[in-house]
């Protein structure tokens, strides 16, 4: 895979549930991370006392960070009524010539800054909230 441009990066929200997803922001600065937690089985008769780790085990999780300004309006509405009201909605992280990762999130912080001589900005975290599937490009 070749380099490719941060900008090609997107974020879009499920706003209705329906499966119709909308780009809701210009986003600047984007990442993903996965993770997942260990479970360690090791115990007295572990092989030269290394730790030993559960296959399979543990809890995944997905987080989106990002900031940047909102596409219009009703964008900037639409993400402030979805963390204002708590409600988990399926998110699509875009990811061009890697694939699309797609599945419930919940925004877990949201915040807006602004220079006086300049727009207004936002940054968003979003925390995974379900199953989140991987749709290779």
């Amino acid at each position: 895979m070749s380099a490719q441009s941060g900008k090609d990066m997107l974020l879009k929200l499920d706003e209705t549930g329906a499966g119709a997803f909308i780009t809701v922001a210009g986003m600047r600065s984007r990442a993903l991370a996965f993770n997942a937690q260990a479970i360690d089985v090791t115990d007295a008769e572990s092989a030269g006392r290394w730790r030993e780790l559960l296959a399979g085990g543990g809890v995944k999780t997905a987080a989106v960070n990002g900031s940047g300004i909102f596409k219009d309006q009703a964008s900037d509405a639409r993400i402030r009524e979805v963390f204002f009201g708590g409600v988990l909605r399926n998110w699509q992280i875009i990811l061009p010539d890697f694939g699309i990762i797609e599945g419930g999130f919940q925004i877990t912080a949201l915040s807006f800054s602004a220079d006086h001589a300049g727009e207004v900005t936002f940054e968003i975290a979003l925390e995974s909230a379900g199953e989140i599937t991987f749709e290779a490009a």
